[in-house]
């Protein structure tokens, strides 16, 4: 008897997305412009699929519901697999009601292109992107419509339960931070920026690709210090700026390993250039005391993806360049982008992303640099060094209020504590001295 095909399930509920055949995918682009007669519920993810914008893969979907998070695979035709079951759905709002309605019966309708995400990303972001791409003339509110009533009816729901548990979390509803608040930025592809546009927002995300994918190895090895990690994140999470700072190390030409020892946190706002020169000054002389080089740089996105935009992209370049220094000798200068507070995070714990940016091809340059992932080694310290514990106790400008909640059910500092025991020795005295300065953080307000 041959295997049973997995159980298809169609039911989207009342905001289903009309599926297209090919046949009528195909007149959508006809001559009388691409897409242009596209609706909102014409833009499915086959569509998406066939121009770039999204690729099929394992694991690439996630729904987060009132506490439970479902995955699903984003198959070759556009359909969704979800992971658990197997069962296959024709679109995000069939996924999605059905997910939903197993958490709450209650539930009418998914609503799947704002409630699915896709690498992070929310669907409905993708569909905008391609109506700017496409059909730069449409209305947004082709995309909008009903998108938004999601996320407000799970808002509603998480201040609902706040209120029942008010003798346990007293004014919950008033503290949390809003979700809302975050910038959703789409990151777009390389090979989808084309040449150089002053007019593109310098703002944009860029995916990083990998060395294999252009053709290249990875021209050098990293280790990076636990230490370091711990005292870069530390400083990511104590404001919803952007902060930045410099990585201190070694560089062996024979063995072609950059070892990244010390980070240097700048504590003043990037607005503030009046004193910057001053602080880059204390941070070479800093260096010059340890027997260290500058090895690299990095910087946080608060609130959104830990990927560079093309504004990064440019700064990373010249930082390249200077690091060659006057004999053009070769020196690698890393890049590490932290993203601290961004809800598309798995988990408490920030996004790091290391990266490096290889020059355009000597024919197009013209076009953007090339950012890259950068493969990395981890060394576990066994233990705090005193530069790190003076660091983590000096003051910063706009601090956030470690009392307001990231999530219905994580304060700011139970986010930070998470977050940086991915890094701190298990050592538990360190543990002890951790949660001494936790303690001093909460008394600076």
């Amino acid at each position: 008897m041959p295997p049973s095909s997995p159980q298809v399930v169609e039911d989207g509920g009342e905001e289903d997305e009309e599926e297209l055949s090919g046949g009528e995918e195909a007149d959508l682009r006809s001559s009388s412009g691409r897409g242009s007669l596209l609706t909102r519920r014409g833009i499915t993810l086959r569509v998406l699929l066939k121009d770039g914008l999204v690729e099929p893969g394992d694991g690439v979907l996630a729904i987060h519901y009132l506490g439970k998070n479902f995955v699903g695979d984003l198959l070759n035709d556009g359909k969704i697999r979800w992971v658990e079951t197997g069962q296959i759905f024709n679109s995000p709002s069939a996924w999605a009601t059905h997910c939903k309605r197993l958490v709450n019966p209650a539930k009418k309708s998914g609503c799947g292109w704002a409630s699915v995400r896709y690498r992070g990303q929310k669907l409905v972001q993708y569909k905008t992107t391609w109506l700017h791409k496409y059909q730069p003339s449409a209305d947004m509110s082709l995309v909008s419509e009903d998108d938004d009533d999601e996320d407000e009816e799970e808002g509603k729901t998480a201040v609902q339960t706040d209120e029942k548990n008010k003798n346990t979390k007293p004014g919950l509803h008033d503290v949390m931070v809003s979700r809302r608040t975050d910038r959703e930025r789409v990151p777009v592809r390389y090979c989808t920026l084309g040449t150089r546009d002053a007019a593109r927002d310098a703002h944009t995300l860029v995916e990083l690709s990998a060395f294999s994918a252009i053709n290249r190895f990875q021209p050098f090895n990293v280790a990076v210090s636990s230490n370091v990690l711990l005292l870069m994140d530390f400083h990511c999470h104590l404001t919803t700026s952007e902060v930045v700072g410099y990585l201190g190390g070694r560089w062996d030409t024979n063995t072609q390993l950059l070892t990244v020892l010390r980070a240097f946190p700048c504590r003043t706002r990037l607005a503030d250039r009046d004193s910057a020169s001053a602080v880059e000054e204390e941070i070479c002389q800093n260096l010059f005391m340890r027997g260290l080089s500058l090895v690299g740089w990095y910087h946080s996105h608060p609130r959104g993806p830990a990927l560079p935009s093309l504004q990064d992209i440019d700064s990373q370049m010249d930082h390249q360049l200077r690091l060659q220094g006057s004999n053009n000798g070769f020196q690698p200068c890393l890049g590490i982008i932290c993203g601290p507070y961004y809800h598309g995070n798995q988990g408490v714990a920030s996004t790091i992303t290391p990266f490096w940016v290889v020059p355009p091809p000597e024919q197009r340059p013209n076009d953007y640099g090339i950012p890259v992932a950068v493969e990395v080694t981890y060394v576990q310290d066994n233990f705090l060094t005193s530069d790190v514990l003076n660091e983590m106790v000096l003051a910063a400008p706009d601090l956030v209020q470690f009392n307001q909640y990231w999530c219905p059910d994580t304060t700011m500092m139970d986010k930070i504590k998470g977050s940086l025991s991915c890094h701190a020795p298990k050592d538990q005295a360190y543990s002890q001295i951790l949660e001494h300065i936790y303690s001093q953080l909460c008394n600076m307000h």
